[in-house]
């Protein structure tokens, strides 16, 4: 009897010995997952939205040799009427303002400050959208109407093999993919599980295999088409997105911070929604992209390609906004007036014709209502009329 006890002991003592060295070499997935189901608590996601590095695997942009510049300063501009109230309602973080390329207002709220690397959420994708136009204009893409398996063969079996590379940019794909953030088995719910357990964003693409219509037929928005961008261009270059944004776009920015991105497993970038960066570095890619694509008498992004990309172009309904490559436009946009957004109230407004930028980011959770995207597009106008008064020395 005593030897079967014995055994019974060895057998438990070697599971507990089992699962305790499971639950050491799994630590670290289960605390990002246990990160990322806290992820939007409203008495934590300001602090989160800080912190996406504690969440999730992450990587700095390489450092260049740029000197990091500062923006001049204009007369400090006043806010619109019911301005406090706005930030009150939009649980708005941060927000930067530039008339002319000169910062004439900031703000930092509920203890962030200018020092925090802001999640960027979906604003991102105008960012991949920036290096496409470098990379077609560099020869590493030959053409928009390629079709993205020609670069990232892995997709050949699955959803995107008939896709260009125009419709991933345009995410008129046809691709099947449900991004109710409310649906936690939603498609874009379970390759947010994908990235906090540092599984491949690859893999997940080609996993993919079903269509709704042929592309170029329909808009959808489909986050995982930016990813497709990714791959293509990673594809077609032989090079990380990391390093190529780093040395394309980030470096000759002269960003004041270095940002970091979010990524999976691999150390594949999460280009559709993953970088982290300063609301003022923000700021500093919309006033490029307003200057046509140059910063300090430098053409970063060519100008046909930000007139292209910030140009409605996708087959959205009258009653959508307009879409470009990466970039949407208001249902009754002004002449040149776009921008860049993400989920919780993340934005980059840029008017050229008015010659202002804003750049806002939140923890709104109340993002979805139509109402709340009407009131933010209402603000930032009505921000960028009060500065039309004429110049500093005008005024």
């Amino acid at each position: 009897m005593r030897i079967v006890f014995r055994w019974i002991f060895r057998v438990v003592a070697a599971l507990i010995v089992a699962l305790f060295a499971l639950g050491a070499w799994k630590y670290d997935e289960l605390k990002r997952l246990m990160a990322v189901n806290r992820l939007f608590l409203p008495d934590r996601i300001v602090s989160n939205f800080s912190h996406m590095d504690q969440a999730f695997l992450s990587a700095p942009l390489p450092s260049v040799d740029e000197v990091p510049s500062s923006f001049p300063t204009g007369k400090k501009a006043e806010m619109p009427a019911g301005f406090e109230a706005f930030t009150r309602d939009r649980n708005v973080t941060s927000i930067v303002v530039l008339k002319d390329g000169k910062l004439v207002f900031e703000d930092y709220f509920q203890g962030t400050t200018d020092k925090d690397l802001r999640i960027s959420w979906s604003l991102a994708k105008s960012y991949i959208s920036a290096l496409t136009g470098v990379m077609l204009e560099e020869g590493s893409i030959g053409s928009l109407d390629d079709r993205v398996i020609d670069y990232a063969p892995t997709l050949r079996d699955g959803a995107y093999h008939g896709a260009t590379i125009r419709n991933v940019l345009n995410m008129a794909t046809g691709v099947t993919f449900d991004e109710d953030y409310l649906d936690k088995n939603s498609d874009i719910n379970r390759m947010g599980r994908v990235l906090a357990l540092g599984g491949e964003m690859d893999s997940f693409a080609a996993g993919l295999t079903e269509n709704f219509t042929d592309p170029g037929v329909d808009w959808k928005y489909v986050s995982i088409d930016t990813h497709v961008l990714g791959m293509v261009i990673r594809g077609a270059t032989g090079k990380s997105i990391i390093q190529l944004m780093g040395e394309k776009i980030i470096g000759p920015l002269a960003v004041e911070q270095a940002p970091y991105y979010l990524t999976d497993g691999t150390g594949v970038a999460f280009v559709l929604g993953g970088l982290n960066s300063t609301t003022r570095d923000y700021a500093r890619f919309g006033q490029m992209y307003l200057q046509g694509g140059a910063w300090n008498g430098r053409q970063i992004v060519p100008r046909d390609w930000v007139i292209a990309s910030t140009t409605a172009s996708a087959p959205t309904d009258p009653d959508q906004y307009g879409y470009g490559y990466q970039w949407w436009m208001p249902r009754d946009a002004r002449a040149r007036e776009y921008m860049g957004r993400g989920i919780y109230g993340q934005y980059l407004y840029i008017n050229e014709e008015q010659s202002v930028v804003i750049a806002l980011t939140a923890a709104d959770l109340k993002f979805r209502e139509a109402a709340v995207q009407r009131q933010n597009i209402v603000l930032f106008r009505e921000i960028a009329d009060s500065l039309q008064g004429g110049s500093d020395e005008e005024r």
